[in-house]
């Protein structure tokens, strides 16, 4: 079970400290219908419906530069999903 605080708090590349930045294609909470159809697909259960996941994700290589990735830059507790999916993240400001 997977669990991450319901905020909307925005924070910066060096305060990532559970794993490689992301840069992930979008981002839907749990709780969405999105989120939710994925969850269930993949059996995942996370307690929060409100954590946010980041969906079909990569991790940014250049550390410091926002120009690398064209879409939502996050930082995730739990990127063991692969690609996919990464849950509770937060979206990072450079």
């Amino acid at each position: 079970m997977v669990t991450a605080p319901a905020t909307t708090t925005t924070i910066t590349s060096v305060d990532c400290t559970t794993g490689p930045i992301k840069c992930c294609d979008s981002t839907k909470t749990a709780g969405s219908a999105a989120g939710s159809l994925l969850l269930g697909l993949l059996g995942i259960v996370v307690q929060d419906l409100n954590v946010l996941l980041g969906l079909n994700c990569s991790p940014i290589t250049v550390i410091g530069t926002s120009g690398s990735c064209s879409a939502q830059t996050v930082c995730c507790e739990d990127n063991a999903v692969g690609g996919l999916i990464s849950i509770g993240c937060i979206p990072i400001t450079f």
